[in-house]
């Protein structure tokens, strides 16, 4: 079968081979063939090894499609299911699931450092233990949940990863005040789910920041308003907030200078929220008598900060109410043959999400 496969850690491009084969099908997996796949940033920051993944890999965790097989063990999934992935299953036994904290569940991160594929040459693993940037892959059961006859596959697929982080984001972790002040710091994909999350909520004034135009454009059409590059920010703060700061901002970007940014721009006593997933190597400094004196509440989201089967409910309900826009979230479509494509899209900014079709 057909795969998009990185073999070394920094290189920039994918190579797309037809030589990979499915690996590790047995009891309690299932084997899926992938209709649509979403390019998520996480994807680029596994490629220059921000994000810790061995290679080589296959990058894509934001998918969608059928399942095509049913190992032993395996209840309430059938052949011929319709079904997103799943990247951060929970195991429903470890410390963090029984506290209710399902998104936080170590038991999916395992299963990155287990190959899933392989070639003539050895061993391919699927990033965070998926690899959607394949025809097929096998996963746990519990990566693969049924969606509704009504949501294509594509929009399914943005509810596998993006569209959850940054909902969740504005609605369980920050849990946006109606009537509130918000600032996003970066609007692709995620960065304008939080803002279609800080609209749900009742946000009164919405600031997207991005330094691209045509990203500010799109943020408006989300529920933005106002949109301004990152050097505007500070005149923004001033004339919406009286200099004050904002009740809520959101770091969609993953690193340590605009997450910076980002704790100078919260009002004191206000909220901000980091989602972007940075490098272990990045430090954020805080002075001690800051973090006292301003309190300031500094709340990471994890995949959205809440039950991710829930969160996946909750999305495709607002989507089928016409409450959130998911379809105008996919700026551009390519083929896999065509993913490197797609890649330059993310990195110039120009896509919200690429849709790849497979």
């Amino acid at each position: 079968m057909r795969a998009a496969v990185l073999h070394e850690t920094g290189q920039e491009k994918l190579e797309v081979l037809d030589d990979i084969e499915t690996a590790g099908f047995g009891p309690g997996k299932v084997k899926i063939r992938v209709r649509a796949t979403g390019l998520c940033h996480s994807d680029l920051s596994a490629m220059n090894g921000v994000l810790p993944q061995p290679a080589p890999f296959i990058p894509g965790h934001e998918g969608a499609g059928e399942i095509i097989d049913v190992g032993d063990g395996v209840t309430g999934l059938s052949q011929g299911d319709r079904v997103l992935l799943c990247w951060l299953p929970a195991c429903g036994a470890c410390p963090a699931c029984k506290r209710g904290q399902t998104h936080l569940c170590l038991a999916g991160f395992m299963n990155a450092g287990t190959p899933n594929f392989k070639r003539p040459g050895g061993d391919v693993f699927g990033f965070a233990g998926t690899g959607t940037f394949a025809e097929e892959v096998v996963v746990d059961a519990g990566c693969a949940v049924p969606i509704p006859d009504d949501v294509p596959f594509d929009i399914a697929a943005l509810i596998g990863c993006g569209v959850t982080t940054g909902l969740g984001a504005a609605i369980n972790t920050a849990d946006v005040a109606v009537g509130s002040s918000v600032a996003v710091i970066g609007c692709g994909g995620v960065g304008i789910s939080a803002i279609q999350g800080a609209r749900l909520k009742g946000a009164a004034q919405i600031v997207a920041v991005d330094p691209v135009a045509s990203r500010r454009e799109s943020a408006l059409a989300f529920g933005a308003t106002e949109a301004v590059s990152p050097d505007e920010l500070a005149d923004a703060k001033q004339r919406i907030t009286a200099g004050e700061g904002f009740d809520y901002v959101f770091e969609v970007v993953g690193k340590s200078a605009t997450a910076r940014t980002a704790y100078e721009t919260t009002r004191r006593g206000g909220t901000m929220c980091v989602v972007g997933a940075g490098a272990m190597d990045d430090q954020l400094q805080f002075n001690m008598f800051e973090l006292f004196f301003d309190e300031k509440r500094i709340l990471p989201s994890m995949y959205g900060g809440g039950d991710v089967l829930t969160s996946y409910e909750r999305a495709i309900a607002l989507w089928r109410a016409g409450r959130i826009d998911l379809a105008g979230l996919i700026t551009h479509r390519v083929r896999l043959a065509e993913v490197n494509e797609a890649l330059d899209q993310m990195r110039t900014g120009v896509s919200l999400r690429t849709c790849i079709e497979i």
